[in-house]
């Protein structure tokens, strides 16, 4: 009985922050620097499902429709996929540190992104490149982790690192050679992360990439409290842990991928939300990996609005994150709750 009380309140935990993402997104909708009162929010929304007179002016639609509602369903998405990435590596790896770039792929989109802008290639494509060469990444660090000897978990750590280290040296080069009046403006932006300029294409994009991804996630939730218990302990449950690893490797890859892709670099994310989620409701994966989900979208889209409505201009979101994701942090370990 005290079990289910327990898992009872967990569950009651996750709702209410499924609830307070739901208020969030109607306020985003509704704040901005052109204001939307809430009935013209909903009113906009329901008329294209059903027929509603229209009692607001075309600006404020063509406001929420073509520049709101893409970047708030971007920055719910990137914040949920980035959080839930960096629940899974944390878990599988059993390393409180792992983040989404741990295997590369944010250095990866990093050089696919500056190529493409070095190339002048249209904003499409620019997204494609960085999408393409994270994947490529993480299965270059895959293909090196599998010559290395020792540990293969500690062999695929080490070569993340080393391949990070290459690719970043590569944008550094394009840095070096691309045009200081355009393409290196481009690429320094586009590395500090944005959600500026999202559109409904972006949406789509990386709308199903995220879903195959964190749909396994959530399903297999359970199997990943078993890894956490190390690879002996899981063959003895009738878990085949390698080839757990690789799903979740593969899952957490692709929605990592898709979120880099269409915001750019955004660090902390997937560091301190699914820290800060187990503070709030312990280790147990049945509740931690859609408790990170759902908080990283959250804070995600919070820390949007500020990045949009704090000055006048426009501060890259991945300022922000790190502003409050480093301190943050820094306190998680010097109470010693950095290890949950």
């Amino acid at each position: 009985m005290p079990e289910r009380r327990g898992a009872a309140r967990q569950g009651w935990k996750v709702a209410v922050m499924g609830v307070l993402l739901l208020v969030g997104v109607l306020l985003s909708f509704a704040w901005g620097r052109y204001p939307i009162a809430p009935d013209e929010v909903v009113g906009i929304l329901g008329s294209r499902v059903f027929a509603v007179e229209p009692f607001w002016g075309e600006r404020l639609e063509t406001v929420l429709i073509n520049i709101r509602l893409p970047r708030v369903l971007l920055a719910c998405m990137v914040g949920c996929s980035l959080s839930a990435a960096g629940a899974a590596y944390q878990g599988i790896f059993q390393n409180p540190m792992a983040s989404p770039d741990i295997l590369g792929a944010s250095a990866g989109a990093a050089f696919g992104a500056a190529l493409a802008i070095l190339l002048r290639a249209p904003s499409p494509l620019i997204t494609l490149s960085a999408f393409f060469f994270s994947l490529l990444t993480v299965g270059a660090v895959w293909l090196v982790s599998t010559r290395a000897r020792g540990k293969r978990v500690l062999g695929l750590i080490l070569s993340g690192i080393m391949v990070s280290s290459l690719l970043s040296a590569g944008t550094g080069f394009i840095k070096l050679v691309a045009d200081p009046a355009d393409q290196l403006p481009a690429i320094t932006y586009w590395l500090m992360g944005s959600l500026a300029g999202a559109k409904l294409s972006d949406v789509a994009f990386a709308a199903l990439p995220m879903t195959i991804g964190l749909l396994p996630l959530l399903l297999l939730r359970w199997r990943i409290n078993v890894l956490t218990l190390g690879d002996d302990e899981a063959r003895t449950m009738g878990v085949h842990a390698g080839r757990l690893r690789v799903i979740i490797v593969l899952c957490a890859t692709l929605i990592t991928s898709a979120a880099v892709s269409v915001s750019g670099t955004i660090g902390w994310v997937g560091l301190v939300i699914p820290h800060l989620c187990r503070m709030m409701l312990g280790n147990n994966y049945r509740h931690l990996m859609p408790a990170s989900m759902l908080f990283g979208a959250l804070f995600l889209l919070l820390v949007d609005n500020l990045a949009r409505n704090l000055l006048q201009t426009e501060i890259p979101i991945g300022i922000l994150t790190a502003f409050i994701g480093a301190p943050f942090f820094l306190s998680l370990i010097t109470r010693g709750e950095g290890h949950g």
